[in-house]
């Protein structure tokens, strides 16, 4: 090591000049900020999730997202963190399977700052690591880091009257949708009605405030929750009831069904966020539709006698929810049949509008990387099941038209 040390020494004092020259280089090339890190400039190195899966051996610079935490070889935690010592990376930030992740040792060094334990927020995360690629948990991973390094942040979701394609469905997916599998119309609806409905963990009304907490988290402060409509980045300690505060917001009203809080359509996650409490009152039981007046404390926002339209960044989630909820709750289980219809001002009746607006915002508003995060948290850690038009957003088109 010392004859390579003193190589070293010699070539830096000898090329001052080519130094130079190379920091200019890595100035002018560097990526812009909010650029994911496998679309960076790079060293041939650099490699992404896939590659570095594939390769396992020798060191390597690998560029991903953090998705979770692994604790076995086929078993990664996605909320709920008991260490700092490993976390999983992925070409996408909404990856599931466990077989598209590579697992990444974190030692001593980095784990105040990168173990999950510690940083939760850090979920959804690029990041860009160094090490060697070997097996760790008998899985395909990266181990011992001589650098890490977060990459840049999440991609920007697809601006309004744009679309993307539909994202493959992960094989952990597949199979949760097999029964669904080449049907269309009422036949998928009754399918997928099945398959949401079936070994559903049901929470109470007081267990909602600690599951929004973790679902609603601020991906850049894990101290705080983001507001559905308004945008804002609350404290997570200031839930409750008074000016200030943010309460639990039905998407799909109570009054529209009578489900009250009770454990069911009435602590369902997939329909329930975090919201102001003036702005979920200015909200109250309004159908959802384009147009009004806009809301002073909910910029973006929109409103009138009988509907709400959200601001844009959400409007697509919104939709989703309310499909979901009229999919999941057919009438069964001693619950309200729940239908969408293209009206507004249905009062106390078990129906919710309006459906062309909310079919036009599921198009325009895909599912960002919040809210597959999301979906994916209240699968694998509070109700056991999945929105459907989260993972298959094109399935609004088939049942709803």
């Amino acid at each position: 090591m010392s004859g390579l040390t003193s190589h070293r020494r010699a070539f830096a004092l000898s090329m001052p000049a080519l130094l130079g020259l190379l920091a200019l280089l890595v100035t002018l090339f560097r990526a812009p900020s909010g650029v994911p890190p496998q679309m960076h400039p790079a060293a041939a190195a650099t490699m992404t999730v896939a590659q570095a899966i594939s390769t396992q051996s020798g060191t390597g610079t690998v560029a991903g997202y953090i998705v979770g935490e692994p604790t076995a070889t086929n078993t990664v935690r996605f909320s709920g963190f008991t260490g700092d010592t490993a976390l999983a990376i992925a070409d996408s930030s909404s990856e599931t399977d466990t077989a598209d992740m590579l697992y990444v040792q974190i030692t001593s060094a980095y784990r105040a700052s990168f173990g999950l334990l510690s940083n939760p927020g850090l979920i959804g995360d690029a990041l860009t690591v160094t090490g060697t690629l070997t097996a760790y948990f008998t899985h395909a991973g990266l181990k011992s880091p001589s650098a890490m390094t977060l990459g840049g942040s999440t991609p920007t979701p697809t601006p309004t009257g744009t679309s993307t394609p539909t994202p493959t469905p992960t094989g952990s997916t597949s199979a949760y949708y097999a029964a669904a599998a080449g049907k269309s119309g009422e036949s998928l609806k009754s399918a997928l009605h099945g398959i949401i409905s079936s070994g559903v963990t049901t929470l109470s009304y007081d267990a909602v405030w600690n599951a929004l907490k973790a679902t609603d988290q601020d991906p850049s402060n894990s101290a705080n929750v983001i507001l559905l409509y308004s945008g804002t980045s609350r404290s997570k300690t200031l839930n409750g009831g008074d000016v200030g505060d943010w309460n639990r917001e039905h998407v799909w009203a109570k009054s529209h069904g009578d489900f009250g809080t009770s454990a069911g359509p009435g602590t369902d996650l997939h329909h329930l966020r975090p919201e102001d409490v003036q702005v979920n009152s200015e909200r109250g039981n309004k159908d959802f539709d384009n147009g009004g007046t806009a809301v002073s404390d909910a910029p973006g926002n929109r409103t009138d006698a009988d509907s709400w339209e959200p601001r844009v960044a959400v409007r697509g989630d919104v939709a989703r929810m309310i499909f979901y909820m009229a999919v999941r709750y057919e009438g069964g289980d001693a619950y309200p049949d729940l239908e969408v219809d293209d009206v507004t001002g249905s009062g106390t009746a078990p129906r919710l509008g309006r459906l062309s607006a909310l079919r036009q915002w599921n198009l325009q508003d895909p599912p960002d990387a919040f809210e597959q995060r999301r979906n994916e948290l209240i699968y694998s850690g509070y109700q056991h099941n999945r929105n459907p038009f989260v993972d298959h957003p094109e399935w609004v088109t088939s049942i709803f038209g």
